[in-house]
């Protein structure tokens, strides 16, 4: 099991996606512009995600997930949802509005219908994704992928009939996709899978059987982190009226079932890690101290105190990140808490 170094910093995977996307994709819509233009842009804005990571001094970057979104700047589902169903056969066609959070009954996700069986043989474009970026980046390149439970969970199934078999075959899917992408050269991979405190135990636990499955064959040098969060709707006026943060905190925080996952990395918010205290084993904890809901930017003090009030995490066992993606935020807000977890590892490690 790979180890990061003490007090690695790294992101979850959005970075701040312009404002500008809305627009250029109405564009684009209505004929003024090719689809080509807006794929250029979103280079252009991966480029720019890719740098301003750098420029902060993260450890292990990511694209930003930049050419997943489209118009749909401030709902993360759509980037970690349909930008992959579009690549399946068996979800094509139109999608229908389903409720995903008890927090408000108003707030729907545009979900997929599952017509046909789920083939492991499909690219995902995530060997594409590592190597565009790795060909800009200076620093190690992360990939990050959905994992089987949202992809199932939030999906209309008119096939399978049963969750979990369907998860099973999206498991399928992604083993193949990570296997490509190993063999690529990527030795950091995440999984995202923020269903996990709304769902049945019994659900969660067939989960995480199958992301079991999925990477108990990845070499031994790779490093494979599951993000596991309640959810990163934005929040103010200016986002469309969407709900706030930990739209899926509705239920068990299932932190004992989450550690039965053989990855090397959870990543998780910071005021969770009190849940892991006695299940970590060896394992590392990705402690979100930099909070995305939150407008300001942090200081480096402050997400080093969020990170040392757990006592009893090892600094061997500290990986540092963000609570969730940067997408909804400004850029200027995204690059000053990524500086924010840089001037913590200074202060944590003693080199400031």
């Amino acid at each position: 099991m790979p180890h990061y170094e003490k007090y690695t910093t790294t992101v979850i995977g959005a970075h701040s996606v312009p404002r500008w996307y809305e627009a250029m994709d109405r564009l684009v819509s209505s004929g003024q512009l090719a689809p080509g233009d807006f794929t250029d842009a979103q280079l252009r804005a991966t480029q720019a995600a890719i740098l301003e990571q750098e420029i902060a001094g993260i450890d292990v970057i990511t694209g930003g997930e930049m050419h997943r979104r489209t118009h749909n700047r401030h709902s993360p589902p759509n980037a970690m949802l349909n930008h992959f169903w579009q690549k399946i056969p068996s979800f094509q066609g139109e999608t229908k509005p389903k409720p995903i959070t008890r927090h408000d009954p108003h707030v729907f996700h545009p979900a997929a219908v599952c017509r046909g069986p789920i083939l492991d043989s499909l690219d995902l474009g995530l060997v594409e994704e590592f190597r565009t970026v790795s060909s800009f980046a200076r620093k190690p390149v992360k990939v990050t992928m959905t994992g089987p439970h949202l992809l199932a969970a939030v999906a209309y199934d008119e096939y399978y009939n049963d969750t979990p078999r369907m998860m099973a075959d999206f498991g399928k899917l992604l083993r193949q996709n990570f296997q490509k992408l190993t063999a690529a050269g990527c030795k950091h991979i995440q999984i995202d899978e923020p269903y996990f405190t709304p769902s049945g135990e019994g659900e969660v636990a067939a989960a995480v059987e199958v992301i079991n499955g999925m990477i108990e064959d990845l070499p031994d040098d790779v490093h494979v982190g599951v993000h596991i969060c309640q959810g990163n709707y934005a929040v103010g006026p200016d986002y469309d009226g969407q709900i706030g943060h930990r739209y899926f905190d509705v239920g068990r925080y299932k932190a004992d079932l989450i550690c039965k996952i053989d990855c090397d990395l959870y990543l998780i918010e910071h005021d969770m890690s009190p849940h892991y205290q006695g299940l970590l084993g060896d394992k590392q904890l990705g402690v979100g101290a930099v909070d995305v809901q939150a407008p300001n930017v942090e200081n480096g003090q402050l997400v080093a105190d969020r990170i040392t009030t757990h006592t009893w995490l090892a600094p061997e066992q500290t990986v540092i990140t963000s609570s969730c993606g940067f997408n909804h935020l400004p850029r200027h807000v995204a690059l000053g808490k990524l500086r924010a977890m840089t001037e913590a590892k200074a202060i944590l490690t003693g080199t400031k």
